[in-house]
């Protein structure tokens, strides 16, 4: 037998959470909460938030506590629709950039390589989206926020707004995109002082000059 009910409590990182169900009628309404286990989800398309109404079946686990099992969202409309607006903005925000950092280059205020390394540190930033996305799935070691928006600060946040895009991670978890685009304020405010200020331009070459040692 299926019932529904709606997520609550949800730990993304870790993966789990709890679903509360709806009515009286169920068999498990007097203890209320029930445990719920990403691998547990049918068809797991993205990832679930607090609020999501699902259905489940009821089954007990060897030291016979409730879990849910064979889980199915009840519409995620609302919830992936969201997750493209906030996506698109900020692959819009992310072309943006690199366009203004094009120009710059070509009036002769930025050095090439900076794109360069911004190029990489995006491509970093990516790969580490998707290990984390694949290992939310798979149950694995998660990466922490923490080094996610640190690679985001560094210069990396073109690459996790692609991801959150492409691959539909963070980009509902609300908490995460106010700390995701504070990061990308202050990349940008730090870009626009190594650009506009002398001393800055003058440590912008010294990294410049320290990525094209590194190179060759």
């Amino acid at each position: 037998m299926r019932y529904q009910g709606k997520i609550t409590d949800w730990k993304d990182e870790l993966g789990y959470g709890f679903v509360l169900p709806n009515g009286s009628d169920a068999p498990h309404a007097k203890s209320q909460k029930v445990f719920v286990h990403i691998k547990n989800f049918s068809k797991p398309t993205s990832r679930p938030i607090n609020g999501d109404l699902i259905t489940y079946e009821l089954a007990t686990d060897k030291n016979q506590r409730s879990f849910a099992r064979n889980i199915a969202f009840v519409s995620r409309n609302n919830t992936q629709g969201k997750s493209n607006r906030n996506g698109s903005l900020g692959v819009r925000l992310a072309m943006a950039f690199y366009a203004i950092l094009a120009l710059t280059v070509l009036a002769g205020k930025l050095p090439l390589t900076i794109i360069g390394i911004y190029l990489m540190l995006s491509a970093i930033t990516f790969a580490n989206y998707a290990w984390d996305k694949s290992a939310a799935k798979h149950g694995h070691r998660r990466t922490p926020e923490s080094q996610l928006h640190l690679l985001g600060l560094i210069g990396g946040w073109p690459g996790a707004a692609l991801a959150q895009k492409v691959l539909r991670h963070k980009s509902v978890k609300k908490e995460f995109q106010i700390v995701f685009y504070a990061t990308v304020i202050m990349n940008c405010t730090a870009i626009t002082w190594l650009i506009c200020s002398q001393s800055g331009a003058g440590l912008m070459l010294a990294i410049a000059g320290a990525a094209n040692s590194a190179v060759y």
